[in-house]
């Protein structure tokens, strides 16, 4: 898009749903981004019009204005009755974004509450998921697949090739024990397996990036050779983006920075270029100064990690890294007290929160946290031995779990992976019934309004024992492209787009 003119400032979630009106086909994927361009809407429409047909771009908003010609509507007609549409659309709301445009979008839904009215209407939330109603799923492209973090919680397993990690330093250097320990984690249940060969313990001394490949580089060709890993995904835990790019090269399937790309400049760009998953951590300074006192002030733990890390996640899009290839991490342990790893575990629904009041999409994005064998355990639990604090990181694995966390990064898979599924069934029966509750309420508005209005309707719905919501579907009209040889030219002034990518 780029090099038509069109220049992407944010972007919405990836959604994957069934295909619409024609069914016999593969699953749609469906985001929506905006944009900033100095083409007119029929140039727009011009220079995407004979683009594959597997991808199709609806512009939704052009700017402030609306438009209506022969091959084009703006605001697109059909916005406000597909919710595969309004999904995406409104993960571009959010504080950060200018008020006019977006009182412009409001004043086009029509609808009182503007487009938050309407999203409310169509279900909202309760559309997404495991248990909602259309089906729909926030997905992750990773590994020429896509990753659905809805219905259950991630286990990372951790390797480090290091030898001065605070845990387990100097036990996995070698290729052989190395696999020897992925192989263990993989039978014992992890679903993804995080290579580090740079330690970030507190106080630990910085390597160069030539020292960090000649660690991993052997391992992790070794690992993602192994026939027990395929289907399973292999991280490097990083913050250079010369090992970034090389670990990608050989097989990584995404970068896991502590730094969020504040320790290496170019690290934005390259995994831009990279085009794989990219998680973002919450950390001050680096890991020999991350626990000084001027990185340990807080006045609102929660709020100023998210008021940080979006800032970083914000550049990081800003620089070509699309939105839905982004995961957030508050970090744990990094530039932490005791105290504000308790409230950060406590809070993982408040920093979500936070960052919705700027982006609802980088809200959305999967979460990961890494409490395990930390020192704040060992200091509650009175452990100094880190391999003796398994049953303290499985208590603060279940409350990141239980408060929204989507990967949990861990030593000891095993444990923790019990207490994940435990923790997943209880919040799939929290959904059941909440979902309950919802059907429950609608079938007693319905009956209220039945009783109030005297229709005759009242007696038919009496006679079932259920009520089926429908939402109304619109046979689509046949496409066909029309050459628009006089399409309006450029102006200098720049215009806001917005288009779905169908």
């Amino acid at each position: 898009m780029r090099n038509s003119g069109i220049n992407i400032t944010r972007h919405a979630c990836l959604y994957e749903t069934a295909p619409a009106y024609v069914t016999d086909q593969p699953r749609f994927i469906y985001s929506a981004v905006r944009a900033v361009t100095k083409l007119g809407p029929h140039e727009l429409l011009w220079y995407e019009v004979w683009c594959p047909r597997p991808i199709d771009l609806d512009i939704l908003f052009y700017g402030k204005y609306k438009v209506r010609s022969d091959i084009l509507t703006i605001p697109h007609e059909r916005i406000w009755e597909r919710p595969f549409v309004m999904a995406p659309l409104m993960d571009l709301l959010g504080s950060a974004i200018d008020s006019d445009t977006v009182t412009s979008w409001n004043s086009f839904s029509g609808h009182s509450r503007g487009l938050s009215g309407l999203w409310e209407d169509l279900g909202s939330e309760s559309l997404i998921g495991e248990f909602g109603k259309e089906g729909m799923y926030r997905v992750m492209p990773v590994a020429n697949g896509l990753l659905d973090w809805s219905w259950r919680t991630s286990v990372m397993g951790i390797l480090n090739v290091t030898p001065d990690s605070f845990s387990d330093g100097g036990h996995f250097q070698s290729v052989e024990s190395a696999v020897s320990q992925v192989r263990l984690m993989i039978s014992e249940g992890a679903d993804m397996i995080d290579i580090g060969a740079l330690s970030t313990r507190p106080m630990a001394s910085r390597i160069s990036a030539e020292e960090e490949l000649g660690r991993l580089i052997p391992v992790l060709e070794a690992v993602v050779s192994m026939p027990e890993v395929e289907g399973k995904l292999i991280s490097v835990d990083t913050f250079y983006s010369e090992v970034a790019s090389e670990a990608v090269s050989k097989g990584a399937h995404f970068i896991n920075d502590v730094s969020a790309g504040k320790l290496d400049s170019n690290m934005f760009k390259v995994m831009a270029d990279l085009n794989v998953p990219y998680v973002a951590m919450h950390m001050r300074g680096d890991p020999s100064t991350m626990q000084n006192s001027e990185n340990l002030k807080y006045d609102n733990v929660c709020e100023e990690i998210s008021s940080e890390l979006y800032s970083r996640v914000r550049e990081a899009e800003m620089s070509g890294i699309p939105g839905w290839r982004i995961m957030i991490d508050p970090g744990v342990g990094f530039s932490k007290k005791t105290e504000h790893n308790l409230d950060i575990l406590m809070g993982l629904p408040d920093i979500r929160e936070e960052i919705a009041s700027r982006s609802l999409a980088i809200s959305h994005a999967p979460m990961l946290i890494g409490p395990s064998r930390k020192r704040f355990l060992g200091e509650i639990c009175s452990r100094s031995d880190a391999a003796e604090r398994d049953p303290a990181t499985i208590a603060s694995v279940t409350a990141g779990v239980l408060g929204g966390a989507n990967i949990v990064r861990v030593h000891n898979v095993k444990d923790n992976l019990d207490a994940v599924k435990v923790c997943d069934a209880i919040l799939r029966q929290k959904s059941s019934h909440m979902k309950s509750r919802r059907l429950i309420c609608l079938s007693t508005a319905y009956l209220l309004l039945m009783l109030i209005a005297g229709l005759p309707e009242y007696l038919d719905f009496c006679s079932n024992n259920s009520v089926s919501v429908v939402l109304c579907h619109v046979t689509p009209t046949p496409r066909s492209y029309v050459e628009h040889n006089n399409a309006v030219k450029a102006g200098t002034k720049k215009h806001q787009v917005q288009c779905s990518i169908e």
